[in-house]
């Protein structure tokens, strides 16, 4: 049987899904799977998905597609409500279902770099990256968590994100990042390199990093927390994980070979850098 998934999103030529899935499916022995990329902004989804036909099993969204896909969805599940954007459509008996693994994987890429309990965590940037990693944080038994971003006032969304999971967010802004209080883990989702600047305040501090950054890797700040001793978890094991998830609900097998989706990564992340 033919099966066909593809990610969805613009810009999309970077994107790392692609090889990841493709491992799966090669080691998992689904012949007849296939996926592809499609550049596609948020006026286009509506129409993608009403062409598609019946061997379509599933699609992977980034931005700017994650809140759009929640109003184009048949069913939506408790998490990607919460969170308020889905990184997954499963397409099954003609219905769209909206799905968010990104929750899943940060918590499985802090979980097997043995952070899967801090006490306390600074999370640097407000978007949706930074609403996720709230809901993480709160799946994962935390409390409460320190939100820091350029303008308080255009983040109440991701502050209200992390509330809907039961986590007290205090909202600062990122001059004050030097200044607050250690956090047992940071986790950093501002693009590019507007995270550098913090890069010796949070070595500092003796903070576990979480950097959902994966290329170019690393970064100054990854640098930096390496150096001071602590441990540092890559943008890319999140993104592994997250992709591991999208394996299973689109194929409905939990055998998914991590090893190899994994090894396929990091070869085509090193043939990206090398070039």
């Amino acid at each position: 049987m033919t099966s066909r998934a593809a990610v969805l999103g613009s810009p999309i030529a970077h994107s790392l899904s692609p090889v990841l899935h493709r491992a799966a499916y090669a080691a998992m022995g689904l012949d007849g799977w296939s996926y592809d990329a499609f550049e596609c902004g948020e006026d286009g989804l509506a129409g993608f998905l009403d062409g598609l036909g019946p061997e379509w099993a599933g699609l992977s969204l980034t931005m700017p597609l994650k809140r759009v896909a929640l109003k184009l969805a048949d069913t939506v599940t408790d998490l990607a409500a919460g969170v308020g954007g889905a990184n997954t459509l499963v397409l099954r008996d003609g219905r769209r279902h909206a799905d968010n693994t990104d929750v899943y994987g940060i918590e499985a890429a802090l979980t097997e770099a043995g952070v899967a309990a801090p006490a306390s965590a600074l999370v640097l940037g407000g978007g949706a990256t930074a609403a996720s990693a709230l809901a993480a944080l709160a799946r994962m038994g935390l409390t409460g968590a320190t939100l820091a971003v350029r303008s308080p006032e255009r983040t109440a969304d991701t502050a209200a994100v992390g509330e809907r999971f039961g986590l007290a967010v205090r909202v600062e802004t990122l001059d004050r990042v030097p200044e607050l209080p250690p956090s047992a883990l940071v986790v950093n989702t501002l693009p590019g390199a507007a995270a550098d600047a913090f890069a010796e305040p949070v070595a500092a501090s003796g903070a576990a990093l979480f950097d959902v950054v994966y290329a170019p890797w690393p970064t100054p700040l990854a640098e930096a927390a390496t150096a001071a001793g602590a441990t540092v978890v890559g943008g890319f094991a999140m993104l592994l994980h997250q992709a591991v998830r999208q394996v299973t609900l689109m194929t409905g097998r939990d055998d998914v070979p991590v090893a190899a989706m994994r090894a396929a990564g990091e070869a085509e992340l090193a043939r990206r850098a090398g070039g």
